[in-house]
């Protein structure tokens, strides 16, 4: 699977992915103020906005929310959620908003925060992801125990041998970083089924392939 890594963050990135035929579009939600806000910055304060070496004032950037990313992709369904940050309220709000607008919709959520995952229901497929050692032990002991749509992990922490263990209890193994063909090579390597990437060129040739 090619999955557009933050291309759903803007409407269009959105289509641009969706044009080329990427089996997934990745937006990153937060709430904020009751707002389903699509953005990968994170929130400092109530003012600005930062992600590395990024550092901006809210009132000066235009931010998506939720329904018009859902409504840009006009149907389409191939999102992928990636819910950030602990608020308590932001599975529910997201799952509300997916069953007025979506409802029926195989759209995809994915989440460090697995206990928000219990907010949706089939036919939305549930991704657990980790981005350390730590999660990763978590998640490979919760996996055997409840198995699950999907896992999203950073392609570092992964060999062959767990990936072959993960496969047995998910019926998806996504990895990220994937933004260059030396990424992608060790992503087969590994034996994933789902490469997480940023660069749509390295996507498109991936299916092309």
């Amino acid at each position: 699977m090619a999955i557009a890594h933050r291309a759903g963050n803007d409407t269009a990135g959105l289509r641009a992915a969706l044009d080329a035929g990427v089996d997934l579009v990745e937006a990153d939600i937060h709430l904020f103020k009751g707002a389903l806000e699509v953005r990968h910055l994170k929130t400092l304060g109530r003012g600005w906005l930062w992600d590395k070496w990024v550092l901006v004032r809210r009132r000066e950037t235009v931010l998506p929310e939720l329904h018009e990313v859902l409504a840009a992709a006009d149907g389409d369904h191939r999102l992928m959620l990636d819910l950030k940050g602990p608020a308590a309220a932001l599975a529910p709000k997201v799952a509300a908003l997916l069953r007025e607008v979506a409802p029926g919709a195989p759209i995809t959520v994915c989440t460090k925060h697995w206990g928000m995952l219990d907010a949706f229901e089939d036919p939305v497929r549930r991704v657990l992801s980790s981005s350390n050692r730590v999660t990763l032990r978590r998640l490979r002991a919760r996996v055997r125990r409840e198995p699950a749509y999907g896992v999203s992990i950073r392609r570092e922490l992964l060999t062959p041998a767990v990936v072959a263990e993960l496969r047995e209890s998910v019926e998806v193994v996504m990895v990220w970083p994937v933004d260059t063909p030396e990424a992608l090579a060790h992503a087969r390597h590994l034996g994933v089924s789902a490469v997480i990437s940023k660069n749509l060129d390295l996507l498109r040739g991936l299916m092309a392939g």
